[in-house]
């Protein structure tokens, strides 16, 4: 059975609250039920007012990152309790701004990913390499790193909610894209390492994502590589017209 590809869209610290909710009316109205699912992840206060934008659509909301804990004194933090009550189906975890900007580490992005997990979110898992590692041929060390730290014992019966996205930090807003065959290289052997710590049967139906710089014009090369599951999406996603056009690259 062929994996439905997700496109989701990352809007990262960007759009005033009428900017929001103009972009979440616009890639509602452009996407219909097709082949692939949708899900936008705006800034945290601009939640409410897009879930209500969303509301009847096939255009899921997501958030850009969770705490583990379900409260308490973790001042600046947002629980996947709250992100649930928000309205959320996905949230991001493990993304390269937040694991090289602000320093969270393997073990704490899997206690993030066992959290929203076993509260009923999908959790987008991103791993990837920098451009240093990369040049060195540490591409393959440092996925597997991620991936056996990242997803180790993660509930058993949640695993059909794990999203996996592979963003090469090189390509992330930089413009550089990862070939369709750097991708496919690379979501093979996440998709390989994901049978070895989780199953065989989980690997095979895990949706791994593109995450780097993805535009309308390069998506559909890198939708059409076998291991490739859709895209999360940066820049492209914060105007409905680009984003609209990787959706359709999907479908």
């Amino acid at each position: 059975m062929p994996r439905k590809k997700l496109v989701a869209g990352n809007w990262k610290m960007n759009t005033t609250l009428a900017e929001a909710r103009a972009l979440a009316a616009a890639v509602a109205a452009g996407t219909t039920p097709a082949s692939a699912d949708v899900a936008v992840c705006p800034p945290f206060p601009w939640l409410l007012p897009v879930a209500e934008v969303l509301r009847g659509s096939v255009v899921a909301l997501g958030a850009q990152n969770c705490h583990p804990q379900k409260s308490g004194a973790y001042t600046g933090e947002v629980s996947t309790g709250m992100l649930l009550e928000a309205g959320c189906k996905y949230v991001i975890v493990g993304h390269s701004e937040r694991r090289h900007g602000l320093g969270e580490t393997d073990p704490f992005l899997n206690e993030k990913a066992k959290a929203a997990l076993s509260a009923g979110l999908h959790v987008i898992f991103c791993v990837g390499e920098l451009l240093a590692e990369r040049e060195a041929n540490q591409t393959e060390a440092v996925l597997d790193r991620q991936a056996t730290q990242g997803l180790r014992d993660l509930p058993a019966d949640r695993l059909g909610n794990l999203v996996v996205a592979y963003e090469p930090v090189w390509a992330i807003g930089t413009g550089k894209v990862a070939t369709p065959e750097q991708a496919q290289d690379a979501h093979a052997f996440i998709r390989k390492k994901v049978g070895v710590i989780l199953g065989e049967n989980v690997a095979r139906s895990l949706p791994i994502l593109y995450g780097g710089s993805v535009t309308a014009d390069s998506a559909a090369g890198l939708f059409d590589r076998p291991d490739v599951d859709g895209g999360l999406v940066g820049g492209a996603s914060l105007k409905a017209d680009s984003f609209l056009k990787i959706i359709q690259a999907a479908g």
